[in-house]
């Protein structure tokens, strides 16, 4: 599993190596997205949440795709450009991650009739269908949303995981850590 500090050395050196010096690197708190690249604060993001679950070579491939992003500019996409961008830094990955998300801070946790298992961060506002039992809208495959409390504690725990890995435990309570 990646340690976190390692990955902000990796993102400001390959920052340092291709882009300009107005362009940063920080941590961001999202559950299902591994990365982005913000062209308005000229700033590149890792979720910290999904960055302490992957492998070093999995957070190596999401920095290369992000900065692939900063150089082919905000109209590429994830088109041509981008893809011979991306291709020439050495990114050998797919469009978007398909590996973990941060499913224990997920407040809906919803069931189709098969069993398949799905999450949301909001509130489910329509019908929703499972996509893995049919390929459009079946009411035969409706999920069923269920609220669950998500505690400050489980929040603290999550954090601390991504802050520390997810083969350390936090610090004792009261310890002050200095980074």
């Amino acid at each position: 599993m990646a340690d976190l500090e390692r990955v902000r050395r990796w993102a400001d050196a390959l920052i340092a190596l291709h882009l300009d010096p107005s362009w940063s690197f920080g941590f961001d708190n999202a559950k299902k997205r591994a990365g982005l690249c913000n062209f308005t604060a000229k700033r590149i993001t890792v979720s910290r949440y999904l960055a302490a679950r992957y492998e070093d070579d999995d957070i190596h491939q999401i920095l290369l795709h992000e900065v692939a992003h900063a150089l082919a500019g905000p109209r590429a996409g994830h088109g041509p450009r981008w893809k011979n961008v991306a291709s020439d830094l050495g990114y050998d990955g797919k469009r978007t991650h398909d590996g973990e998300i941060a499913d224990e801070l997920a407040p809906w946790v919803g069931t189709c009739p098969s069993g398949h298992t799905h999450y949301r961060y909001r509130e489910p506002t329509r019908p929703l269908a499972c996509g893995l039992c049919s390929r459009g809208f079946s009411r035969a495959h409706l999920i069923t949303w269920d609220r669950r409390e998500i505690t400050a504690a489980a929040r603290r725990r999550a954090a601390a995981a991504a802050a520390h890995g997810p083969r350390a435990s936090p610090p004792p309570a009261g310890v002050a850590v200095t980074r």
